[in-house]
């Protein structure tokens, strides 16, 4: 049987390689490598503005969705004006992602919104977000060091019998997060399912009458100990085999 096609959504950055220093779609190796070990085909998906008007050109090769991490979602597009803390912001990224998350939702298209990933999925459906929690929560717990996982691990606490439990392997999860922003109000059809132990923010959100819908704030792909995208590749391996 065919591995599961997993496409996992690129940033778009300026990249320096060999002599060259230029725009790149890329994403963290760790994404490719999380989706490999699960026995997954990963997909790397640059932006496109064609997804906008027609994902489902795009979603019809694929068994899953990974909305990965990256930059802040342009906040005009739930409404605000910019904090001073929000930057690097993708407006193509983020328009071609909504769209795709949208449609592979209303597909039950298998989807997997990692950090950011998260955010796009509760814009996607009509919700906000919190553009840089020191302001509202007075400290930087979340993302105590930049740049890098390590010192900023802390647990989740996750609802009993939710997919995020199933998929974590557990109830009380502990996390690698890197992110200043969260969930504020919440898109429709969304339910909040983990929490941090530090200050109750949402850390998992899903819909429970789809096949495989789930955010997580953290980053399970950098932590190979964690469950959470193999679940999420297995899942998706199993979607495709009943369509056959």
């Amino acid at each position: 049987m065919s591995r599961p096609k997993i496409g996992i959504c690129t940033s778009l950055e300026r990249a320096r390689f060999g002599a060259w220093d230029e725009p790149a779609a890329l994403t963290p190796y760790s994404y490719v490598l999380a989706v490999q070990r699960a026995g997954g085909m990963a997909i790397l998906l640059p932006p496109d503005a064609h997804d906008e008007a027609e994902p489902d050109e795009l979603l019809d090769l694929l068994d899953g969705l990974i909305l990965a991490g990256g930059v802040d979602v342009d906040p005009a597009l739930y409404g605000q004006e910019a904090d001073p803390h929000t930057v690097g912001t993708v407006p193509e990224r983020d328009r071609a992602e909504i769209a795709l998350a949208r449609r592979a939702l209303e597909r039950d298209l298998p989807l997997l919104g990692i950090c950011r990933g998260m955010q796009v999925m509760n814009v996607a459906l009509g919700g906000t977000l919190i553009q840089h929690l020191p302001d509202v929560v007075g400290n930087d717990e979340h993302r105590r060091n930049v740049g890098t996982f390590e010192g900023n691990e802390h647990p989740v606490r996750l609802a009993p019998g939710s997919l995020a439990a199933q998929a974590a392997g557990e109830e009380r999860h502990s996390t690698r997060s890197h992110h200043h922003q969260a969930i504020d109000e919440l898109g429709a059809g969304l339910q909040v399912t983990g929490w941090s132990d530090i200050d109750d923010l949402p850390e998992a959100v899903e819909i429970p009458d789809r096949r495989f819908a789930l955010g997580v704030q953290w980053h399970p792909e950098a932590d190979e100990t964690s469950r959470v995208v193999a679940t999420f590749v297995a899942e998706a391996a199993a979607a495709a085999a009943a369509r056959v």
